[in-house]
């Protein structure tokens, strides 16, 4: 049997430095330690104010079934590196750790914790491959999709993407992570059969070509699926015959049924033009509930100018530049330790320090909220504190600038939230996973508590993300403590 068809271990979906540290910590004596990683990514897609968390449910589902096999256990012993007492130790191996996130839809922002991974040595280097593929590659495209779907200006966009996304996986969660960050539905079936992504489409160009003439394809669709008749008539000539072979099949099949839900596809040549032009042509021939759709490498950008050039369209089919986010298709997402935990519970933090100042990480155990304008309902700004420190929202709150460092911004009459909640306590799963539908309510509101500015395609508001007194003054002392 293949890899490819065979069934595999996702535990085993790990660097292998990930199974080498895990051995020295085993043969240090310091499997046992506590640790504290912290999950952030560093710069927002496309230059945009803000990202879209996503992936955690496959997180979750993961962590459940973390177990090493004995096909795997055997592997590591041919690799004659890792003691027998390591490997029985992988044999019974089952995550016992702590783990907090942020829900999936919550709109988020760089360098603030998105997890917390609580958890000894091992078991918390052990999971940093999934984690991060998996926050890295739904963020990535759930934030485009939220792109996307908002320049749509609340047209159906649906995603198109499966035939170009860059592997199985890409194509089933990307169609999921599309669909938290606005999508309605995909071309992807099996996303619908796992997920539950509501699936659809009508034909492609071969269908027309199979038949002897293009109304004859037309009316064969219509007579076959009358309440789904979506058409494509750009095979030939769309203006020439392509609209006006549909209307003629509408008005053979459709109107007899009194059936008046039909569509239209366009997939290439001049969409702005071609849609207006179609529009008109259907609407003088009484199909005015027909909805104009298009597809053809379209993304924000694309969207918004078709929009600007008076382009009459009611659905779009977003495909390649959405699956592989192809405008910037890596999310920087990391995974870095910034406590470690005594026996008796005594928190030392961490500190990774780097000539690149945008690699610096925040130490210690942290807590991470959002403060809302108790009268307008809009998110004003994050604020990472120490996981011992205490907010008050009914007491000022001030906060640095993030465009002038100099300068403090006050805060009053606020309401916070704290965005972190509790996913895995000692290893059991407490987190009640909502619905997909669900999800993406979410994360429309949550997108709506932004202020518009924050959502600009180009020179959005930089977002406030500050820390605390304590914590800024922790790091401050840790940088000079190590600068030398």
């Amino acid at each position: 049997m293949s890899a490819i068809n065979k069934k595999l271990n996702m535990t085993m979906l790990c660097d292998f430095y990930e199974l080498t540290m895990g051995g020295g910590y085993f043969q240090s004596g310091k499997k046992d330690q506590i640790t504290y990683f912290d999950v952030f990514f560093r710069d927002v897609p496309d230059r945009g104010g803000y990202a879209i968390a996503a992936g955690l449910e496959q997180i979750i589902d993961y962590i459940r079934t973390l177990r090493f096999e004995e096909d795997d256990i055997a592997y590591l012993r041919s690799r004659k590196l890792f003691s027998e007492e390591f490997l029985d130790y992988l044999a019974h191996f089952r995550f016992s750790g702590d783990i907090w996130a942020v829900p999936e839809g919550t709109p988020i922002f760089p360098r603030e914790p998105v997890m917390t991974v609580r958890a000894p040595a091992i078991e918390a280097q052990l999971i940093e491959t999934f984690v991060l593929l998996s926050f890295n590659h739904q963020s990535l495209i759930a934030t485009k999709a939220n792109r996307i779907t908002r320049a749509a200006q609340g047209r159906t966009v649906l995603e198109f993407g499966s035939r170009r996304a860059q592997g199985v996986d890409a194509a089933v969660s990307g169609a999921r992570a599309a669909y938290i960050g606005g999508c309605r539905g995909t071309a992807c079936t099996i996303s619908d059969q796992v997920f539950g992504v509501p699936a659809g489409g009508t034909m492609a160009h071969a269908w027309v070509q199979m038949f002897d003439s293009q109304y004859e394809a037309f009316r064969t669709y219509c007579e076959i699926y009358p309440n789904n008749a979506t058409l494509l008539v750009d095979t030939y000539n769309t203006l020439k015959s392509g609209v006006p072979d549909a209307i003629r099949a509408f008005n053979d099949v459709l109107k007899p049924l009194g059936i008046t839900k039909c569509g239209i596809r366009l997939d290439s040549g001049d969409i702005a033009y071609l849609s207006k032009q179609a529009r008109k042509m259907l609407d003088e021939a009484g199909w005015t509930e027909c909805q104009i759709s298009a597809s053809n490498s379209l993304d924000e950008y694309l969207i918004r100018d078709l929009f600007q050039q008076g382009a009459k369209l009611d659905l779009f089919g977003v495909g390649e530049r959405l699956i592989t986010a192809k405008s910037d298709p890596v999310f920087g997402g990391v995974y870095k330790l910034a406590a470690i935990e005594d026996a008796d519970g005594t928190i030392h933090p961490k500190i990774k320090i780097s000539e690149n100042v945008g690699k610096i990480t925040n130490p210690h155990y942290k807590r991470l909220y959002r403060v809302y304008d108790r009268k307008t309902g809009k998110a004003e700004a994050d604020y990472i504190t120490v996981y011992d420190e205490t907010v008050d929202e009914n007491a000022p709150l001030e906060l640095f600038d993030p465009d002038a460092t100099w300068k403090r911004r006050t805060y009053t009459d606020i309401t916070i939230r704290e965005l972190q909640v509790p996913i895995f306590l000692k290893g059991e799963l407490v987190y009640k996973m909502p619905t997909l539908p669900e999800i993406q309510a979410y994360c429309a509101s949550q997108v709506d508590s932004l202020w518009d500015e924050v959502k600009r395609f180009e020179n959005p508001h930089n977002y406030y993300v500050d820390l605390s007194q304590k914590l800024w003054d922790l790091r401050n002392t840790m940088l000079h403590e190590n600068r030398d």
